[in-house]
Parts: structure tokens; C-alpha cells; sequence
């Protein structure tokens, strides 16, 4: 197994039964992801990639009856890689927002969440308690934007970036930072077996993932319409099952068909 950041899925070249969703005009797609974000992409114990959106990427893949290589790119790069062309598709549980959609395409959201307050156990208790102290956020993400927007308020007296969790969750036991703004699903799944680790507030911001593309990449209109039919076929929710170990509420994006995001 090659553990240097990218690895191959040979998948059936067949469509699965009831599908009608067409091929990629390529036979491989090239899926750029942040490895490490935990449950959505990471490593397991032999060096394989798992997690949420390696799954589902497969399963939109196979659909397609196409292979999938997955690179592993640190999350700032995401964006520049899909919009060059070096990668077909980004994931790494990537909200969709008006300003991305200005240079980027997604296709309809698959997860809905909010951001989170992480801390070290003794640490603070909630944001309020965050002033004078060190933050941590993953480098561009909707984290880091919230943090930059809020340090006034909560007064945090300094803003440290990091490429994904691992390194930040790090200098959060060893005391470097006092606590660590990410997503909740995330931090939920990573502390469940950390007595040390809290998550100490729910940051309400009315996010949801998808799937990255090129500006108006045709593609990201053929992935839509496999979603149409993993949500409606339950898969989806048997992913979400899966990794989250409960059934996802309905009403969700995660089980509900919805339009591809766009600006009008």
C-alpha cells in the first residue's frame, strides 16, 4: 500500500443497476483531499485512506464507471488545484459559500454542520473564556474566517494556522494553543476516545459540504445527478450510518434532494 499521499481505486466499469447517470469522459477522476480530516478522509492503521467522503467519492465513481487516484493536498491548496486543473474534484468536508462560488462550482450539499470550540482538559469553558488566549484553525477554512471575523469580540489574543487537525490537536495537549476552532463532526468523532479532549461550544454558522469542482465543470452537473440518486436510493444514509454510527436526521442534506448551489 503506498502511504506517500496518493493512492488508486480500481472500480467496477459497470454502472450499478438503476442508475442513469453518464460516464466521465476520462477514465480516471483525480480527487484531491486533505488527508488527516478525520471521519471524512484519514488513514487507517495499514496506511489506507478511509472516511466518509472516500466512500462516497468511490460510490459516485463507480456510478460514473471510472477509477479515482486521491491526492493528498493540504486544504489551502484545494482550491487552487481545482481550478487549475490538477485535480477533477476536491473534498475535505469544503463548505459552500457565495464568495467560493465566484470561482469555483459545487454540486448539491451532502452534510449540514456548524464550527466548534476544542480544548484540552482544564482549559477553557467556552468562547467568552478564550479571551487573551491562542486559538487554532486549519489555514483558509471557514474556522479560520470565523475566528479572523470574531477575534475582536472574543478578544483571542492571537490566531495560529495549521494544515488539518493532527498537528493543532498536538499543540493543544502540549499547551501551545488553548484551544482549536474546526468543524463539529470532526471534533466530535476525533475526542470520542480522548477523555483529555472537549468540545466546549457549538459555533452556529449554517454550513454545508460538497463536493469542489472547476468553474462550471461539466462534471460537477454529472456528479449532482449521482447524488440525486445515492440520497434517494439511501446510501447516503447508510455512509452516514456508518461513520457517524446513527441514522442522519431527516430534513438533512445529507438524505434530502437538493438544486446545485449557485450565486442568482
Amino acid at each position: 500500500m503506498r502511504t506517500n499521499g496518493m493512492r488508486r481505486l480500481t472500480l467496477a466499469l459497470g454502472l450499478l443497476a438503476g442508475t442513469a447517470a453518464s460516464g466521465w469522459a476520462q477514465d480516471t477522476l483525480t480527487v484531491g483531499a486533505n488527508i488527516g480530516n478525520v471521519p471524512w478522509e484519514f488513514q487507517d492503521e495499514t496506511g489506507q485512506f478511509v472516511g466518509f467522503e472516500i466512500d462516497l467519492v468511490a460510490a459516485v465513481a463507480e456510478r460514473l464507471g471510472v477509477e479515482v487516484e486521491t491526492v493528498n493536498i493540504p486544504f489551502n491548496g484545494l482550491f487552487s488545484a481545482v481550478q487549475s486543473g490538477r485535480i477533477d474534484i476536491a473534498t475535505s468536508s469544503i463548505t459552500i459559500t457565495d464568495e467560493r462560488l465566484k470561482s469555483v462550482s459545487f454540486a448539491q450539499p451532502y452534510y449540514d454542520s456548524d464550527q466548534s470550540l476544542t480544548v484540552a482538559e482544564g482549559g477553557p469553558a467556552s468562547l467568552e473564556e478564550m479571551k487573551n488566549k491562542v486559538v487554532g484553525v486549519d489555514t483558509g477554512s471557514t474556522g479560520d474566517m470565523w475566528a479572523t471575523e470574531q477575534q475582536g469580540t472574543y478578544g483571542f489574543s492571537e490566531i495560529r494556522r495549521y494544515e488539518g487537525l493532527a498537528p493543532a490537536m498536538l499543540d493543544l495537549t502540549a499547551g501551545r494553543i488553548d484551544g482549536y476552532i474546526s468543524d463539529i463532526p470532526a471534533l466530535l468523532y476525533y475526542v470520542k476516545d480522548k477523555p483529555n479532549l472537549k468540545v466546549v461550544a457549538r459555533i452556529e454558522t449554517g454550513e454545508k459540504y460538497s463536493m469542489m469542482f472547476a468553474k462550471d465543470a461539466e462534471l460537477a452537473t454529472q456528479v449532482n445527478a449521482v447524488l440525486d440518486d445515492l440520497k434517494t436510493e439511501g446510501v447516503m444514509a447508510q455512509l452516514h450510518e456508518k461513520w457517524f454510527g446513527l441514522a442522519p436526521d431527516a430534513g438533512t442534506s445529507t438524505v434530502t434532494v437538493l438544486p446545485m448551489p449557485s450565486l442568482d
